[in-house]
């Protein structure tokens, strides 16, 4: 189904497909960080990032919450619905880690007593400054109920996914979240994978996430491989 270009971003390539209302979302090796500052490629990653966000998203299925997902092409070509983006980063923090520790006097690895919900300005030119709900509206981002049902949506998937993870050996210290309009409902899009998610192993509190490229950890494509062997170890077999 695979046809035109629609737009290559860092880490995934969007195609038309023959029907206008689905889009193929195809996973990338690649790898940036600091607003593409640095660039690199990782064996696999794309693959298992493709694995993980089909995972998670017929999960968040299968409790209620609508996605864009809509099944795989192949191993890395994901085929979803064409939503209208809304320009929000959504990001639940549970654990203080990365820019929340750098912007504020939080120590990291401090544990909120309930989520912390923070909206970004999904705006490279502008650096992704933090919105509130007000400067949403103003911009014609989202209306003020919307903004609240993508609260809402993104606490239930949190506390979803909390539990979920952990019962694989994850803490979920933070994640972003992006979001769609769809004939008239909004819808979670994008993915949520290991470039999405900080994610700390329980034992050791190693880092498994994109965190390993950012600050030169170790072999990202071997932590990404044991998050999918975790995650979803059928493809494995």
């Amino acid at each position: 189904m695979k046809r035109e270009e629609l737009y290559s971003g860092k880490a995934k390539t969007i195609y038309k497909t023959d029907d206008p209302a689905k889009l193929i979302a195809q996973f990338r090796d690649s790898l940036t960080a600091f607003d593409g500052k640095k660039k690199s490629e990782a064996a696999k990653k794309g693959y298992y990032n493709a694995q993980i966000s089909r995972k998670i998203f017929e999960m968040l299925e299968e409790e209620g919450i609508k996605t864009h997902y809509i099944e795989m092409e192949s191993d890395t070509d994901m085929l979803v619905d064409a939503v209208e983006i809304i320009a929000i980063e959504v990001i639940p923090r549970n654990i203080a880690a990365g820019s929340i520790t750098r912007k504020y006097p939080i120590e990291e690895g401090t544990v909120f007593d309930k989520p912390v919900i923070v909206l970004d300005y999904k705006s490279d030119e502008y650096g992704d400054p933090m919105l509130n709900e007000d400067i949403t509206v103003a911009l014609g981002i989202a209306t003020y109920e919307e903004i609240a049902q993508i609260r809402e949506m993104a606490l239930k998937i949190n506390d979803i996914l909390v539990k979920y993870l952990d019962e694989k050996g994850f803490l979920l210290p933070d994640f972003k979240l992006e979001f769609g309009r769809k004939g008239g409902e909004i819808v979670v899009a994008d993915e949520i994978s290991c470039d999405t998610c900080r994610l700390w192993d329980k034992s050791t509190g190693q880092s498994m996430d994109k965190d390993i490229f950012r600050f030169d950890k170790g072999d990202l494509s071997k932590a990404y491989e044991e998050v999918a062997r975790r995650i979803v170890p059928e493809i494995f077999e």
